[in-house]
C-alpha cells in the first residue's frame, strides 16, 4: 500500500501512536468531494461532533474547527488533532501566516491522517486579526500565497483554502480574481468560498454573520433603490427610473418588515406603474405612504401621463413603437413570476399558447432574463 493510501485508508485515530510526519507525501492525490461540506465552526466541530456527523451523512467532507499554528506547535497534539477512522473524509483547518510554521504544522496534519489541509482566510474575528490571518489576509495575497507553496512543498495532502468575496466595502471582482489566480499559482487546486464580505471593523464576528435590517440602515435605502430600480428596468428592457428627494425620504421613513425582498418588489412595481421618469410620492404604493389611487385606474392614467410626454418631446418615435414592446415584456415577467417560471402555466396567464410565449420571450430580449 503506498503512502498516499495508507494517509486516505487510515489514520492516527487516537490509537495512541506516535504521527508519522512523512505521512502524507508521494503522488498528489486527485481531488476530494466537496460537493458536501460541514464548515469549520469553533466550538462545535470537535471530534465528537464529527462523530456524530458521520453517522448522518457517510460521505459529507468534514472539517475540523480552525486550529491555530501556535496552538500546534506548543500545545497539546492529540487534543487537537486526534480523531477517529469513521471522520474519513476529513480536513484540518489551520489558521496562521508564517510559511515555515503553516509547513510544519501540515506535516503535522499529514501525519495524523487527515485528507486535507485547509488555511482559514476568512475569519474576521479582531483577535485573529490582531494575530494577522484570517480574512484580513485577502488584502496580502502574495503572502498567502507562500504559505500555500511552503505547505505543498512540506506534504502530498490537498492544500485548499477558505476565503471571502471581499473585505469590508470592498466589493471589486478584481479583488478576488487576483487572490484566487496568485494562490492557485502557488499549489492550491480547490478554494471554498464564503459567499459574503468579511466586515473586519466595527462589526463582531456574530454581528458580520447578521445583515441588520433596513430599519436599521435607513442611509441605505436611497442606494439600495436606485441599484433595484436599475436592475428592474434591465429585466423588463426599459429605460430606469429615478427617485425625487421627496419619495427617497417617505422611502426612509418606512420600517420595510418585508426587508430587502420587499424593497425589491417595490422597485419593480414601480417601474412599471409610476407614470413618469422621476417617481413621485403618488407614484408609491399607499401603504408606503404614497397617495392612494384606485388600482384599475392607475396604470391607464400613468400610460396617459407617459404619451402626452412622449409627443412632446420634439424627437418622439411613433408611440407604439416603443409602448407595445414594453408593455408586452412588463406582462410577460409579471406571469412568468407568479408562475414561477413555468412558461405553459405563464402563458394561460396571458392568454396565450405556450408557443406564442416562447415567440414573445424571443422576439422582445427575453431569452435567459426571464
Amino acid at each position: 500500500m503506498s503512502d498516499d493510501a495508507n494517509v486516505r485508508a487510515g489514520g492516527h485515530g487516537g490509537s495512541g501512536k506516535a504521527p508519522d510526519e512523512s505521512a502524507g507525501r508521494g503522488p498528489v492525490p486527485p481531488f476530494l468531494p466537496h460537493r458536501l461540506c460541514v464548515a469549520p465552526m469553533m466550538d462545535w466541530t470537535d471530534r465528537h461532533c464529527r462523530f456524530f456527523l458521520r453517522q448522518i451523512s457517510p460521505q459529507a467532507f468534514l472539517y475540523s474547527e480552525m486550529i491555530t499554528t501556535g496552538a500546534l506547535l506548543h500545545g497539546d497534539l492529540e487534543r487537537h488533532l486526534g480523531f477517529d477512522d469513521a471522520e474519513h473524509p476529513v480536513a484540518a483547518q489551520l489558521g496562521g501566516s508564517e510559511p515555515e510554521a503553516l509547513a510544519a504544522c501540515a506535516r503535522l496534519v499529514a501525519g495524523y491522517g487527515y485528507d486535507e489541509v485547509n488555511l482559514n482566510i476568512g475569519c474576521p474575528s479582531e483577535r485573529v486579526q490582531k494575530g494577522a490571518f484570517g480574512a484580513c489576509l485577502m488584502a496580502e495575497p502574495g503572502l498567502v500565497a507562500d504559505c500555500v507553496r511552503a505547505m505543498c512543498e512540506a506534504v502530498a495532502l490537498p492544500i485548499t483554502v477558505k476565503h471571502r468575496l471581499g473585505i469590508d466595502r470592498i466589493e471589486d471582482y478584481g479583488l478576488v480574481c487576483d487572490f484566487v489566480a496568485r494562490v492557485a499559482a502557488a499549489g492550491c487546486r480547490t478554494f471554498i468560498v464564503h459567499a459574503r464580505n468579511a466586515m473586519l471593523k466595527g462589526l463582531s464576528p456574530k454581528e458580520n454573520r447578521t445583515l441588520p435590517p433596513l430599519r436599521q440602515r435607513r442611509e441605505d435605502i436611497r442606494e439600495l433603490t436606485r441599484f433595484y430600480l436599475e436592475q428592474a428596468a434591465n429585466e423588463l428592457g426599459v429605460a430606469p427610473k429615478t427617485l425625487s428627494s421627496e419619495a427617497a425620504e417617505v422611502l426612509q421613513k418606512y420600517d420595510w418588515p418585508g426587508n430587502v425582498r420587499e424593497l425589491v418588489n417595490v422597485c419593480r412595481r414601480l417601474t412599471v406603474t409610476a407614470a413618469g421618469r422621476e417617481i413621485a410620492v403618488q407614484d408609491l404604493p399607499h401603504e408606503l405612504g404614497g397617495v392612494t389611487t384606485q388600482p384599475s385606474a392607475d396604470w391607464t392614467m400613468g400610460l396617459a401621463q407617459w404619451a402626452e410626454a412622449q409627443l412632446a418631446a420634439t424627437a418622439a418615435q411613433p408611440l407604439l413603437s416603443d409602448a407595445l414592446p414594453a408593455f408586452e415584456r412588463t406582462l410577460i415577467v409579471t406571469a412568468l413570476r407568479r408562475a414561477r417560471g413555468k412558461r405553459l402555466e405563464a402563458a394561460k396567464l396571458l392568454g396565450w399558447g405556450r408557443n406564442t410565449l416562447t415567440r414573445k420571450i424571443k422576439e422582445l430580449g427575453l431569452e435567459g432574463r426571464v
